[in-house]
C-alpha cells in the first residue's frame, strides 16, 4: 500500500496536559496516531505507584489514553477521579490504579496499556519511552542540582540542563519501529525540560527522529512555565533542545500568535507565567518554517484551540506527504 492509499502515520512525543489536549483534536482526523509518553514523572500518586510497586509512572499515559478514548464523558471523567480521602487511597486517581491493575494481570506494563487501550477504543497506540522508570535530574545555573522531576519547577532557579539516570536506560523497541515508520513526528506542547526533552535523552530516539525522512513538527507552548521557561521566546524553547542532542531537529515550528486578553494576561501573570514571545525572526534564521495562527482558547486555563491546531498539522502532514511522493 502506498503512503497515499493509507492514514498518514504521526507519532507524537511527550506528556502532560498539553499532548492530551493536542490529541483530542488529532484524533478526529483520518490518521493512525502512536502516542510516545515520557515515564520521568515522580510525583503525586504516579510517583507513589512508581516507587511502591516498582514501575513506570501512570499518569501521563493515562492522561494520553483517555485523550485518545472513544469512550463515554462520564467513563472519562471517572478514570481521571482522583480520590479525597481514604488511609493509602486520598491523592491516587483511579485510572492510574487500573493501569497498575493492568500490569499486575498482563505481567508488564507495555501489555496493561494495550490491553486497556483496547477497552476504552483508544483511537491508536499508546507506548511508554520505556519500560524502565527514569529519575530526571537538572543542573541550574548557579552550579547546583536538583534531583526528580517533581521537584525540578519548584527548584526556583534557571535550568542549565537536565539528564536521565539510567543514561543507558533501554528504549521501548515499539516505540523506535513507530519512529522508523512515521510519516510525522511531533513534540509539544508540554513542559520543555520536564516532557519533552526527558524523551530525547533516551538512548536513540533522538537519533531514529534525525534519520527519519517524516516531516518534523515542534508545536511551541502558549505560556512561559514558572521554574522552567521563565522569559522563553519560541527560539529559547528550540535552543534548550538543540543544546541537549546537538542536531537541528524540526522543519516547522507552530505557534500561537494570537492576543491573550490583558485579564488572562494579570492573572497568569499573578503565577509568574507570560505568554510565550515569538521572535519570527531569529526563528526564521536558524532555518525552521514557521505557521503561526490563533491557536489560544481560555476556559478555566488557557489551552491550545485542538481543532484549529490538527487542521494544521493534518495540512503540513498532507502536504509533505504529497512532495514526497512527487
Amino acid at each position: 500500500m502506498s503512503a497515499r492509499e493509507r492514514p498518514p502515520r504521526i507519532v507524537v512525543i511527550g506528556g502532560g496536559t498539553g499532548l492530551s489536549v493536542m490529541l483530542r483534536g488529532l484524533k478526529e482526523k483520518p490518521v493512525d496516531i502512536t502516542a510516545i509518553v515520557t515515564v520521568a514523572d515522580d510525583g503525586g500518586s504516579s510517583g507513589i505507584l512508581r516507587n511502591e510497586l516498582q514501575m513506570p509512572p501512570p499518569g501521563d499515559i493515562r492522561s494520553v489514553l483517555i485523550a485518545l478514548a472513544d469512550v463515554e464523558p462520564m467513563l472519562s471523567k471517572m478514570l481521571q477521579h482522583r480520590f479525597q480521602a481514604g488511609n493509602g487511597l486520598a491523592g491516587h486517581s483511579l485510572g492510574n490504579l487500573i493501569l497498575a491493575a493492568m500490569k499486575e494481570i498482563t505481567g508488564d506494563f507495555v501489555s496493561g496499556i494495550r490491553e486497556l487501550s483496547r477497552v476504552l477504543a483508544v483511537r491508536g497506540r499508546v507506548l511508554p519511552v520505556s519500560e524502565q522508570p527514569i529519575v530526571l535530574k537538572a543542573l541550574m545555573e548557579d552550579g547546583s542540582t536538583v534531583e526528580g522531576e517533581s521537584k525540578i519547577p519548584k527548584a526556583g532557579g534557571r535550568i542549565k540542563r537536565v539528564s536521565i539516570e539510567p543514561p543507558d536506560v533501554k528504549p521501548l523497541d515499539e516505540a523506535l519501529e513507530a519512529l522508523e515508520q512515521a510519516d510525522a513526528i511531533l513534540m509539544g506542547p508540554g513542559s520543555l525540560y520536564t516532557s519533552i526533552i526527558p524523551n530525547l535523552l533516551v538512548p536513540d530516539i533522538a537519533r531514529k527522529i534525525l534519520e527519519s525522512k517524516a516531516v518534523k513538527l515542534f508545536i511551541c507552548n502558549v505560556m512561559t512555565q514558572p521554574g522552567e521557561t521563565d522569559d522563553y521566546s519560541v527560539s529559547d524553547h528550540l535552543q534548550a533542545i538543540h543544546e541537549h542532542i546537538g542536531v537541528h531537529l524540526f522543519d516547522y515550528v507552530i505557534v500561537n500568535n494570537g492576543e491573550i486578553p490583558p485579564q488572562i494576561q494579570l492573572k497568569y501573570a499573578e503565577k509568574g507565567a507570560k505568554a510565550v514571545h515569538l521572535d519570527l525572526e531569529e526563528v526564521s534564521r536558524r532555518g525552521y518554517q514557521v505557521v503561526a495562527d490563533r491557536l489560544v482558547l481560555f476556559r478555566t486555563y488557557l489551552r491550545h484551540d485542538a481543532e484549529r491546531l490538527s487542521n494544521h498539522i493534518y495540512q503540513l502532514v498532507e502536504n509533505w506527504m504529497d512532495k514526497e511522493k512527487r
